[in-house]
């Protein structure tokens, strides 16, 4: 295969080394809806766990995404419950966990994904911008674990959440960067307050793949050209995309990584040490 082309298998990831992995166990993905027609990490995460076995729950503050996603779901034959919310809103945090608990008694797999972009130098973030930004990433990641806590120690689990290669490369996304970093101190604090109980917690930091959350902020004209420059970013000279991040998130839901915790997998085909 020539390095510019991508055999991406993930919108149809059927293969047996995907199917029954996470039989049985019970799964929240926060920001889970399909918002638009560019797949977005928190419905591919949706779709691959529930291709895997797991029951879901789909978190979202738009129903109708939330349904979309939910409707994939049941049509690849998977189980599924909606529940609209805002992550910022700890009674929301608490319904969301609860209708998972309600359905199937039991909760394995906590996936925070939600989050928003904030961009801005310093000098020229409005203070209202950051709180905004800080609160849906940062606060929002809290409040949905603070809710998980007691359900996954009952008999152990995975909490994965989704931060972003800013917190090492902010350039102008001050606030986006900063929430993402709170978002892995989460996580290590987590890891170290549960572990002994079986519950662990690690972060997948996407790189610049393209998805819908991307393709929603460019112009069709622009988007193109973008994505070339990206590409030619990687070491593999390809495109990332949602579904690479969920295969990550996957592994770190799953039993095969039932030894790694406070871990931050960057997921962005070795753009950092690339030479330019």
């Amino acid at each position: 295969m020539n390095v510019t082309e991508r055999a991406d298998t993930g919108g149809d990831a059927r293969s047996p080394a995907v199917a029954g992995r996470l039989t049985g166990r019970v799964a929240v993905v926060t920001g889970g809806g399909a918002p638009g027609p560019e797949m977005s990490i928190g419905r591919a995460v949706s779709l691959l766990l529930s291709r895997a076995g797991a029951h879901l729950v789909v978190v979202d503050v738009d129903p109708a995404a939330a349904e979309r996603t939910a409707a994939e779901i049941r049509a690849q034959g998977g189980d599924v419950v909606t529940a609209v919310g805002d992550v910022t809103d700890e009674s929301s945090c608490t319904r969301a966990v609860a209708a998972g608990l309600d359905r199937w008694n039991r909760l394995d797999i906590l996936v925070n994904n939600v989050g928003i972009g904030g961009g801005g130098a310093v000098g020229d973030l409005p203070l209202d911008a950051w709180r905004r930004v800080m609160d849906v990433n940062a606060t929002g990641a809290f409040l949905m674990t603070k809710a998980s806590v007691p359900a996954l120690c009952a008999r152990g689990g995975s909490i994965v959440n989704i931060s972003s290669a800013a917190v090492d490369q902010p350039g102008n996304g001050t606030a986006y960067a900063a929430s993402k970093a709170a978002v892995e101190a989460l996580t290590r604090a987590t890891a170290a307050q549960y572990g002994p109980v079986g519950v662990r917690a690690n972060c997948v930091s996407p790189g610049m793949v393209w998805s819908d959350m991307v393709a929603r902020a460019r112009s069709a004209d622009d988007a193109a050209a973008l994505r070339e420059r990206r590409r030619l970013l990687s070491l593999l000279e390809t495109e990332g995309t949602a579904w690479d991040v969920a295969f990550a998130v996957l592994f770190l839901a799953g039993p095969e990584s039932r030894w790694i915790t406070g871990q931050v997998l960057r997921v962005d085909g070795g753009a950092p040490i690339r030479k330019h």
